[in-house]
């Protein structure tokens, strides 16, 4: 993959005011229109929603048109950053976030579960597009998630149980199938064919100048897209549980921050380069926010505090994530300088 980073096209220079007019409308149109969100939430096929995941798609696919597939070959044969960020996942995660909900919402359990269920649910999807975002190294991004997405079958559950002190979590093959599937499997497959015909038929030249930027403005249009939706669903939420939403939002916050910065200036410490650990930063921090909302409406019930915590997460997911793509941009020259 080309070593300059990947734009958003005209949106980049105001991404953040972008995002926040997003939120903004998003919250307005939940408020004022809650049919609205009532309609959205009805365009549903099983437990995936149809506009967000076109949106998510379009965010994905132009991150998997920028990979070459030599390079997740080569990314492969590197394990170091895959360990680092396993450990993160699934040692440092689950632990900071039970200690953090321990001592946030102590007082509301059901709470504390819903944002525990969201720390031991490691990204598999969408947290590629901020690897591009940032230029981190997506290829070995993708091979990462690929582990993550199996270890989640394996550990998910058990780790569930012992953080929750409770039996009969239930392995979430289905959200976790769905969100590899869609949202890596087949932008990946369809990004490779489009690029590798693209390039025939009109060049290299035309690949980068042309249709990469028109590609920038797509997955801009799809992130705002995004948001619009998210706290569309969310307006009324928001407006009638402010000081519960703002309490949960605490920790999660709290969580995502430590983590990032902690497993960005690991892979410093270790003498790693930037591009790798900026990958290992954001896949570290991420979460799979598919997987934590349907198991905690499986266990706990879809009216439930803990089902209301883990719809928080998504809230924040962008805000969180884009901050932290300022926060490794402008400290990048710094750290990395001789690397």
């Amino acid at each position: 993959m080309s070593e300059d980073r990947a734009t958003l096209g005209r949106f980049e220079k105001y991404l953040t005011l972008w995002v926040v007019l997003s939120m903004f409308i998003g919250f307005l149109l939940g408020r004022f229109f809650p049919w609205l969100g009532l309609w959205l939430e009805s365009l549903q096929v099983g437990e995936v929603s149809i506009p967000m995941g076109i949106c998510l798609f379009l965010l994905m696919y132009p991150t998997m048109v920028n990979i070459e597939l030599k390079e997740i070959v080569k990314a492969a044969k590197s394990p170091e950053p895959t360990v680092i960020t396993l450990i993160g996942n699934w040692v440092v995660a689950p632990a900071l976030m039970a200690l953090l909900a321990r001592i946030f919402l102590s007082s509301y359990p059901e709470y504390a579960a819903g944002a525990i269920l969201l720390g031991i649910a490691p990204c598999t999807g969408m947290v590629l597009f901020w690897v591009l975002l940032a230029g981190g190294d997506v290829a070995k991004g993708v091979v990462i998630t690929a582990i993550n997405a199996l270890s989640t079958l394996i550990l998910y559950t058990p780790l569930a149980t012992l953080y929750l002190g409770i039996g009969g979590i239930p392995i979430p093959i289905a959200p976790i199938a769905r969100s590899v599937i869609l949202f890596v499997g087949l932008p990946l497959i369809l990004g490779q064919a489009s690029r590798k015909l693209l390039i025939e038929k009109k060049g290299e030249k035309w690949f980068r100048d042309t249709f990469r930027p028109l590609l920038g403005n797509i997955a801009a249009v799809s992130l705002l897209a995004t948001i619009v939706i998210l706290f569309s669903l969310k307006g009324e939420v928001i407006v009638n549980q402010p000081f519960l939403i703002g309490l949960i939002s605490v920790p999660i916050l709290m969580h995502f921050f430590i983590m990032a910065t902690v497993f960005y200036l690991v892979p410093w410490l270790l003498g790693f380069d930037y591009r790798d650990a900026a990958t290992i930063a954001f896949i570290s921090s991420g979460t799979q926010f598919e997987v934590a909302i349907a198991t905690a409406t499986l266990v706990f019930g879809v009216d439930s505090g803990a089902a209301l915590a883990t719809v928080v997460g998504p809230l924040w997911e962008v805000p969180s994530m884009l901050s932290f793509v300022k926060i490794v941009s402008k400290t990048k020259q710094r750290l990395f300088i001789n690397r």
